[in-house]
């Protein structure tokens, strides 16, 4: 079976007209992202947050007891960095830690009440830059975006959303 890339060529998946410079999806997507985090930075901020500290407490808030090396694989930071996140979020009580009682060495981090308030602040707002970026889709464009991000996803290796 012959895939998309191969049958297409780099114009084509680009989208770019032809003559004009040919811009990679990868170089596409990274823009994409760029945008939303200068976006979600303002948004983010006004709640005290940096994006990193919101997309750890969006993490927790989808999958509770997560240890913090395991958080910073889900947020895409290194180990160490989320120690410091998580400190720094435990300190505002916008997080909690357990001892895990299969393993007692290790602590499994909860958002708090305070946490979700936070959360449940911002969410107006991250849903607005979501509702901004696709205002130029329809319904199944937009499904059919979420999908092939998700394709793609999967095809680098990733698993499921976080």
């Amino acid at each position: 079976m012959t895939n998309a890339v191969e049958i297409l060529s780099a114009t084509e998946i680009s989208g770019t007209p032809p003559g004009s410079s040919d811009i990679t999806l990868l170089y596409l997507i990274k823009q994409v992202e760029l945008a939303i985090r200068s976006h979600l930075d303002v948004a983010v901020r006004e709640v005290g947050l940096t994006v990193v500290q919101y997309t750890a407490l969006t993490v927790l808030e989808r999958r509770p007891g997560l240890t913090s090396a395991q958080l910073a694989k889900n947020s895409f930071v290194r180990a160490q960095t989320m120690a410091q996140v998580t400190t720094e979020l435990e300190a505002r009580g916008l997080v909690s830690r357990r001892v895990d009682s299969s393993n007692q060495r290790r602590l499994l981090l909860s958002v708090t009440d305070e946490g979700q308030e936070i959360l449940d602040r911002v969410l107006p707002d991250v849903q607005g830059i979501e509702q901004q970026m696709l205002t130029e889709l329809d319904v199944p464009e937009v499904r059919q975006l979420r999908e092939a991000l998700h394709s793609c996803r999967i095809a680098l290796g990733g698993g499921r959303p976080h």
